[in-house]
């Protein structure tokens, strides 16, 4: 069994282009099904746009291909880095 304070001391990777995405800040769970849904990493801060989650990273549980003792591995082949995605 895991925690998840176990998750958030692991550094997350794209094992696509070897990318370190940071650590698991939040999960989105579906509690009516109790399964996790994705992870969400933050983005790189910026200086007027603290509370924003627009660049937040969330990658869906079925993206992750291995949880290790020190990193998640996950698989994002065409993901864009949310600085530079447009909405």
């Amino acid at each position: 069994m895991m925690k998840t304070s176990d998750l958030r001391q692991r550094e997350v990777i794209n094992i696509t282009d070897g990318k370190r995405l940071g650590f698991v800040t939040d999960l989105d769970l579906d509690l009516e099904k109790g399964i996790i849904n994705s992870i969400i990493i933050p983005g790189q801060s910026r200086v007027f746009s603290l509370f924003s989650k627009a660049g937040d990273y969330i990658i869906p549980w079925d993206q992750i291909k291995k949880i290790g003792s020190d990193v998640i591995l996950v698989e994002l082949s065409n993901y864009m880095s949310p600085a530079k995605q447009e909405y």
